[in-house]
């Protein structure tokens, strides 16, 4: 190798090495810590998505002969798990615990999520009237997710938590309008939409035109 050629080599290993310095240093890649939008954003979700996988399990447990009922509760139910596992592997990479400061009783009604006693019902009532409040319970839920994506949709945020933000804004929005359809179907509406909602914003949210299925 002549000396041009050694020297041209040298340079081209120290801007590779001078890029890898800059990239692991930027903020774009710096691992998030405790409190920021990224880690509040994956607890609080992994604990909303754990329990419309229970509400979509104990529906499914059911004797339940509304084939597309039961599609859409399987749906949830195995997208939602896989999602928990995307984000705990997140905090994994992270070197943070899965668990950390969780959500208040008030916050987590805020957030549409169900009470022990509306999750109880689902178990006791009769099937069609447990199918009922499911879509209920389930649109509430939903609505709620759509509130919580909202904070790390915007610029700053780590692009693989926001694209899954934008997947869940996506995906639970469709499930929203098909459950809400269903309900209309039995002859009911949904549940008000919890506090830290506002449907007529959530109408208007950017998802990036990406869904998750």
């Amino acid at each position: 190798m002549s000396r041009r050629s050694t020297l041209l080599a040298a340079i081209a290993l120290l801007v590779a090495a001078l890029m890898a310095v800059v990239l692991a240093f930027s903020p774009r890649n710096a691992l998030p810590q405790e409190g920021s939008p990224e880690v509040r954003f994956v607890r609080e979700m992994s604990q909303h998505h754990a329990q419309a996988v229970d509400m979509a399990t104990r529906i499914r447990d059911r004797d339940s002969h509304d084939r597309t009922l039961r599609s859409v509760a399987l749906d949830i139910l195995l997208s939602q798990q896989e999602q928990i596992g995307q984000m705990r592997g997140w905090l994994t990479l992270w070197h943070l615990p899965w668990g950390g400061p969780g959500m208040t009783t008030a916050h987590a009604r805020s957030m549409g999520m169900a009470t022990p006693a509306e999750l109880k019902a689902l178990d006791t009532l009769p099937t069609r009237d447990a199918e009922r409040l499911f879509l209920q319970l389930m649109i509430r839920h939903h609505q709620g997710a759509l509130a919580m994506v909202e904070p790390v949709l915007g610029k700053g945020i780590r692009p693989e938590v926001r694209t899954l933000a934008r997947q869940i804004a996506a995906t639970q929005a469709g499930e929203i309008r098909l459950m809400t359809q269903m309900l209309a179907a039995r002859g009911a509406r949904p549940l008000p939409a919890p506090a830290a909602s506002d449907p007529a914003s959530m109408d208007g949210m950017d998802m990036g035109g990406e869904h998750q299925h």
